[in-house]
Parts: structure tokens; C-alpha cells; sequence
């Protein structure tokens, strides 16, 4: 197969791949507005880990090869963020819509961006610079702040893109000593652990319908994950990368389809800004390593 072919399959996967994630993202505000975030979050994981193992296990050397690691404090760290991160994005999608707080995370690129240089070590140019700027004030034109109808709840999505933001760093700095196997592993497990240790007191009946929702929920991320791993395998990153903005446009559908969500001016005009100076950025990050 051509690597023009692969790049085409990369990108059809990616769309497929946030499409599903925004299915979850939909499902996730369904279930936390009647259910605690913790608990829906917790039977999330469950599914997800029993995935990762199910999949590490059929590496070589199995599940105690991929276990493996040199920086297993990183490692738990990371999957412990995500977790957080996790909650804290269901919860914003509950006291915002998913409309708003979609566009709001969608920030993280440009966080990602003005961190990899401490983090990483990185070369950020001015013309990057530029871009954060103008993508960050796209986000202060969704916040609205001094307005009169700034939301303290908008901070929630922001906060999530920063620890997003973080988690990926933390993630490209791991790969340079375990591989994805391992970093997706730990990701699964302690995330796993440390939501069954929160989720476990905050147990709620669910009637059967919301049961069927939830399956659908457990089975949206394990597809997701599954399509996103067949995304990088196949094509570049940097293909693929700025197709990753379609979960905004998928989400923001949902929203206003399902749940009856208004897309305000506001949030319309710096969700653009957000977008577009996350795709110069990425852009730039690929012209940079040619």
C-alpha cells in the first residue's frame, strides 16, 4: 500500500475516530446529569482497562513485557491525570452543554504548544507564539469575561485542557523510553485503580435503560481507542493530527441535535479563532522537522 493511501486511510479513521469520541462525549453528559460523574467515569474504566489488557496481553512477551517500564511514577502519574481529567471534562459537559465546553478544550493544541518548549525542550518560533495568542484569545471571547454573563463553570473545560495538555506532553516525554504498549497500558490500569477507589463510594441503581447507555458508553471508548491505535498505525501523526478538530465539530452537533444546545455568536466566532490557530501550529510543528 502507497503511503499515500495510508495517509487517506489515516484520515478516514481519524474521522471515524472522533465521531465515536463525540458519540461518548454525548453519552457521558447523559448519564452524569443523572448519575455521579465518579461512578459513570469508574464503569468507564473498567471496560477500558479490561481492553488494554485484552490487547497487551496478545503482545509479545505479554502483559508482564508491556508492564514494563523504567519510569513507572511518570507512568502512574499519567494515567492518573487522564482519570482526572476525564471527570473534571464530564462534569464541565454537565454544567455547560457539550457545545461550549468542546469548544473551550479544544484549546489544548496551543496549550500543548507553549509547554513543549519547558517540558520538552522544543523550539517554539515567534509565528507559533503568535498563533497561542491569537487562539487564547478566542477562548477569552467564549468566556465572555467582564460582560456580566461570564460563567465561573467555563473555567472547568479550561482547567481539563490544561491537564490534557499536560498528559500529552507527559506522554511524547515517556515514549522516549517505553513504547506506546506500555504508556497505554499504565493510561488503562491506574486509571482503572484510581477511579475504582473514588467510584466505589459514590455507587448509584441505574435503571436498565441507562445500563444499555452505558455499555454503549464502555463500547464507544474501547472503539474509539481501538480506531485511534489503527489511525497511527498506518499514517503519520502529522497527517492526521489537525483532522482531530472534527470531535469539535461532531460534539457541537450533538449538542445541538440531541440536547437542544444553542450555538452562541461568541462561542462560534472563537471556536474559529481556537481552531485556526491550532492548525497553524500544528502546521508549523510539521514544517519545523522537514
Amino acid at each position: 500500500m502507497s503511503v499515500e493511501n495510508n495517509t487517506r486511510l489515516g484520515v478516514l479513521l481519524m474521522f471515524g475516530t472522533t465521531f465515536v469520541f463525540a458519540v461518548q462525549d454525548g453519552l457521558s453528559m447523559h448519564l452524569s446529569s443523572t448519575y455521579n460523574v465518579f461512578m459513570v467515569v469508574m464503569v468507564r474504566y473498567w471496560f477500558f482497562a479490561a481492553f488494554v489488557m485484552t490487547i497487551s496481553a496478545k503482545k509479545a512477551g505479554g502483559l508482564r513485557k508491556v508492564a514494563q517500564t523504567r519510569q513507572p511514577y511518570l507512568q502512574a502519574f499519567r494515567g492518573i491525570l487522564l482519570a482526572t481529567e476525564i471527570c473534571i471534562m464530564v462534569s464541565g459537559f454537565t454544567f455547560l452543554g457539550l457545545v461550549e465546553s468542546l469548544a473551550i478544550f479544544s484549546s489544548y493544541t496551543l496549550i500543548v504548544a507553549a509547554m513543549s518548549g519547558p517540558i520538552l525542550g522544543e523550539t517554539v518560533g515567534w509565528r507559533r507564539w503568535i498563533a497561542i495568542v491569537v487562539g487564547l484569545f478566542g477562548v477569552l471571547i467564549i468566556l465572555k469575561p467582564g460582560l456580566g454573563i461570564f460563567s465561573s463553570y467555563a473555567v472547568i473545560p479550561l482547567v481539563a485542557a490544561f491537564m490534557f495538555a499536560l498528559y500529552s506532553l507527559l506522554t511524547r516525554y515517556a515514549a522516549r523510553q517505553d513504547s506506546s504498549a506500555t504508556s497505554f497500558f499504565w493510561t488503562g490500569v491506574m486509571g482503572c485503580i484510581v477511579m475504582t477507589a473514588v467510584g466505589a463510594f459514590n455507587l448509584q441503581n441505574m435503571i436498565i435503560t441507562d445500563w444499555i447507555l452505558m455499555l454503549c458508553l464502555c463500547l464507544t471508548g474501547a472503539t474509539g481507542h481501538w480506531l485511534l491505535i489503527r489511525c497511527y498505525e498506518v499514517a503519520e501523526a502529522s497527517e492526521v493530527q489537525p483532522f482531530t478538530y472534527l470531535q469539535l465539530v461532531f460534539g457541537a452537533t450533538i449538542g445541538v441535535l440531541v440536547f437542544g444546545e444553542v450555538i452562541e455568536a461568541n462561542v462560534a466566532i472563537g471556536a474559529v479563532l481556537v481552531v485556526a490557530a491550532g492548525l497553524f501550529t500544528l502546521w508549523r510543528a510539521r514544517v519545523a522537522l522537514t
